[in-house]
């Protein structure tokens, strides 16, 4: 497979070089001391993976990473960085990248993850894994849908209706629910006349008792 090796630091480009240009399977077809011309390369040798550095002058490694999904899709990025925080993570992953290590990965890890991202495979060393995971499952939960949850307890209503019916069972009156949901009047009206014969009741006071059981 065909390798393009991105990074600034030369004496790093040139051990990635080496190391990689050892392996049977592999021939390295260019290295990049920048992003643009990481960018370049990859549009004009069409590599099966681009080895990134995400820190680079003139443009840095999520930019090119960015550019080469548009112009060169057939390349597959594996980031290779010291940066393993959340921020440089999800950013590459969106630019992109298709795999991500950190520098300190020993040679049989990064060889595996250039045959893997070749492949077609997503790639993570396991503490950058852990961060995504981390990532998600620490994510903010889910607003409260009340609405939602007043049609799955009553299915005949719309949605619609059942914020209406929320919004009586807060106690607020027509003209404020009117307001609320910015229509008129009568909309609300026909709204509440339609909740009372869907459930089955005949006055507010009966329509929110019956939300509050």
């Amino acid at each position: 497979m065909r390798v393009v090796v991105a990074d600034d630091q030369a004496i790093i480009r040139d051990g990635l070089v080496t190391v990689l240009g050892l392996l049977p399977d592999m021939e390295v077809v260019g290295s990049a001391a920048d992003g643009a011309e990481a960018v370049a390369l990859a549009v004009s040798e069409r590599p099966d993976v681009v080895l990134m550095d995400l820190r680079m002058p003139v443009l840095d490694g999520v930019g090119a990473t960015e550019r080469i999904a548009r112009e060169a899709p057939g390349s597959a990025v594996l980031v290779l960085t010291t940066f393993a925080d959340d921020d440089s993570i999800l950013t590459a992953l969106r630019a992109g990248a298709r795999g991500y290590l950190t520098k300190d990965a020993g040679r049989a890890e990064l060889a595996a993850a250039v045959r893997a991202v070749a492949r077609g495979q997503a790639t993570f060393a396991p503490e950058v894994g852990a961060r995504i995971i981390g990532s998600l499952t620490s994510a903010a939960p889910a607003k409260p849908d009340p609405a939602g949850a007043l049609v799955e307890r009553f299915p005949a209503l719309t949605r619609r209706e059942a914020e209406v019916l929320g919004l009586v069972a807060d106690g607020l009156s027509n003209g404020e629910i009117a307001s609320a949901l910015f229509v008129g009047g009568a909309t609300v009206k026909t709204h509440i006349n339609a909740i009372f014969a869907k459930l089955g009741v005949s006055s507010r006071a009966q329509a929110i008792a019956l939300v509050r059981r």
